[in-house]
């Protein structure tokens, strides 16, 4: 008898799949993208006061290092270039962030203290988001280049072959 492949009526069809990454990237790409323009626009000293009150060292090198990762790890991600040199330093912010900010409170990011006015109230975030950034990245790298991506157009153009 022929071995035959199971079948599901949600089952991806095989020519989609090399598209599966590609929500993940964008997502990853705009959230760290988003996070750098939020510090650079209240301004890297405000962000180092912030680093400096929850005791990191050099808390101004700190806090230009993260911006400059987020926006820059940001927009390479989001192009979908270089993400497996984007993603190291990234994730070793991440790490950082973690240990130095998020550990105290724990795992969860969301946690409703109160409703105000019919409005929740939220505490401080937990390593919950940290880590799915993190697991994002791993991911990514991973998968390898996705259509529509600078990596996968560098990998046609020096001969590497077709995403297909």
């Amino acid at each position: 008898m022929k071995n035959q492949a199971l079948t599901s009526p949600f089952a991806t069809p095989p020519s989609w799949r090399r598209y599966a990454t590609l929500p993940l990237r964008l997502m990853v790409g705009y959230g760290f993208l988003a996070h750098g323009i939020a510090k650079w626009t209240k301004g890297p000293d405000a962000f180092a006061a912030m680093l400096a009150a929850t005791h990191v060292p050099v808390p101004h090198i700190m806090a230009w290092l993260t911006i400059l990762t987020e926006l820059i790890g940001g927009l390479a991600i989001l192009c979908g270039a270089f993400v497996t040199w984007v993603s190291l330093p990234s994730i070793v912010l991440l790490i950082v962030a973690i240990l130095t900010v998020h550990l105290p409170y724990g795992f969860s990011t969301i946690k409703l203290m109160k409703i105000v006015d019919g409005r929740a109230q939220f505490g401080p975030p937990g390593y919950e988001c940290d880590l799915l950034y993190i697991a994002a990245f791993v991911t990514l790298v991973l998968a390898g280049p996705s259509p529509w991506s600078v990596d996968a157009y560098r990998l046609r153009k020096a001969g590497g072959g077709t995403l297909d």
